[in-house]
């Protein structure tokens, strides 16, 4: 069998495509390495119904909420964390904005500054901290990634910059991070060619119209002829994926250039129209990423902060931060809880992607700590505690699943960042407005 370094790559005209783990890059060692820890974050924004989300029971033997019920199946891989805070959401004086304030804090933990300038300032995100430190031994040192149209200036909400609502990822305190919301931008970052970044010529590689698996052809078929078995599985894999996702995309493109009509005020040109294959696409190129260990750190906001995206597919024409603000309504509340449980229901696709996915001897699912969750509690009073927070994923043995854990009243949600720090082995004394760290995902 042929020793393969980590860091292989197919290559062919002009062409780089990195690998996944094989069994062969272990084999000088004949053991295998420790395998990196993968951070995802992923927000869901205008709060939750949190009487649904909820279980009753703490401790392992609790029953899943209707929300959460499609998680259910990744019991043992998850933990439900109940009880922990944002308060510097809250108005603190500034008044209304809590949307743009939910947006802010996820990351950061620190209360935003309120303009609609360019003066604006929150804090270094959590994503980014990791980054700087993760990013060092990938090629992409982070990824961040949204769903909607995310203009970054203007106002828009109350006073408070666009900035605020349409991202999470800042790489300093006055620098926020735009999402890349087209697939076939991050599919091009991901795969594209690796050996230059001139635009010029990366446009002859398009007009070309061919895979970027027609470029490594050759080169992957000669290393195929030298693996083993279970190798050259993994390899028919992940090149499989690779073609399926280009299809995909290739399919969202051609949609868009025969003119047919975006369905969502919110949907930008050139992607899937439906909000659920928008999604599993961008999950699927996550994975992919996360495979390849392209990157490490990955961010994708659902759905910006007040935003209205509408979710006709499973019978809701309601826009989503109008319907937020039910005022105890029971018809809104009950499609609310439809939209809660239609993106837990996604969030279940992608770890299952993680879950199906070989890493070492385990899996992505196993290497990876994926926090989900929102800013906002209860939408209609614009509630910044007791946050929905699900932190799946086991850290490379780090964090044991399985558990409902509540935490005490005036729980800074950033003590559980600085424990997914600790993870990937960035020590930080200090992060927002943390007060230390929190017990329960190692010692139960």
């Amino acid at each position: 069998m042929k020793s393969l370094a980590r860091r292989t790559f197919l290559r062919g005209a002009g062409a780089a495509l990195a690998l996944p783990y094989f069994d062969a890059m272990a084999a000088p060692l004949r053991t295998a390495p420790t395998q990196p820890v993968r951070m995802a974050f992923l927000y869901v924004p205008n709060g939750i119904i949190m009487k649904d989300w909820t279980p009753e029971k703490e401790g392992r033997d609790f029953d899943f909420s209707r929300t959460l019920k499609p998680l259910e199946a990744y019991r043992e891989h998850l933990n439900i964390l109940t009880g922990l805070d944002h308060r510097n959401g809250d108005a603190l004086g500034d008044g209304p904005g809590d949307h743009a304030r939910a947006g802010a804090t996820w990351l950061t933990g620190v209360h935003p500054r309120k303009t609609e300038g360019v003066n604006i300032q929150a804090g270094t995100s959590l994503d980014q901290i990791a980054a700087k430190e993760l990013g060092s031994r990938t090629m992409v040192p982070s990824l961040e990634l949204g769903l909607d149209e995310n203009r970054m200036v203007g106002g828009c909400d109350s006073g408070y910059s666009c900035a605020y609502s349409n991202t999470l990822c800042w790489s300093s305190p006055t620098t926020p991070l735009p999402l890349e919301t087209n697939p076939r931008a991050v599919f091009e970052r991901l795969f594209g060619d690796g050996d230059t970044t001139d635009p010029a010529a990366r446009a002859t590689l398009a007009r070309q119209n061919k895979s970027i698996l027609d470029f490594v052809r050759a080169d992957a078929s000669k290393l195929s002829q030298t693996l083993g078995t279970s190798d050259r599985l993994k390899l028919t894999e992940y090149l499989d994926s690779i073609r399926e996702i280009e299809r995909r995309i290739q399919k969202a493109e051609e949609r868009a250039a025969t003119g047919a009509p975006i369905p969502s005020i919110d949907q930008p040109p050139g992607v899937p129209p439906t909000f659920e294959e928008h999604i599993k696409l961008m999950f699927d190129l996550m994975t992919i990423a996360f495979q390849a260990d392209i990157t490490r750190v990955i961010t994708l906001m659902i759905g910006r902060e007040g935003g209205n995206r509408t979710y006709r597919s499973i019978g809701v024409p309601d826009a989503h931060h109008g319907l937020s603000h039910h005022f105890n309504d029971p018809a809104k509340i009950e499609r609310l809880q439809k939209i809660d449980q239609h993106h837990v229901e996604m969030f279940s696709h992608f770890l299952g992607k993680l879950k199906q996915t070989k890493d070492g001897d385990g899996t992505l699912l196993d290497n990876s700590m994926v926090l989900y969750g929102s800013s906002l509690s209860d939408s209609n009073k614009h509630e910044h505690f007791n946050l929905p927070t699900v932190i799946a994923g086991h850290g490379a043995g780090n964090i044991k699943g399985g558990r409902h854990i509540r935490y005490r009243k005036g729980t800074p949600m950033t003590n559980l960042y600085l424990n997914m720090l600790d993870t990937v082995g960035v020590k930080e004394d200090k992060f927002g407005d943390s007060t230390g760290r929190i017990d329960h995902l190692t010692d139960l």
